[in-house]
């Protein structure tokens, strides 16, 4: 017998992706972080200052990018009745 494809929807897969790049945007910053210090016998000089900047300015739009995406995609509540006092 043969089994039928496996569907997602299409936002509903889409929108667990974004939160899956959420969680790993810190493990990402970590490690991009943690570069320099492999190379820090000599201390940070300014390159590594440089770079670290620049991974921190990506991060930041990294994040920004994923957060709005994330709002997008967040299923719709719909709005509740309002409750009038008897």
């Amino acid at each position: 017998m043969a089994r039928a494809p496996l569907f997602l929807a299409r936002e509903g897969y889409r929108r667990r992706r974004l939160a899956d790049m959420a969680r790993l945007l810190p493990v990402l910053g970590a490690a991009l972080f943690l570069v320099p210090a492999l190379d820090a016998g000599d201390g940070l000089g300014a390159g590594m200052l440089i770079y670290l900047f620049i991974a921190w300015f990506w991060l930041i739009l990294a994040s920004a990018f994923v957060s709005s995406r994330l709002v997008r995609a967040a299923p719709r509540e719909p709005a509740e009745p309002s409750r009038e006092a008897p």
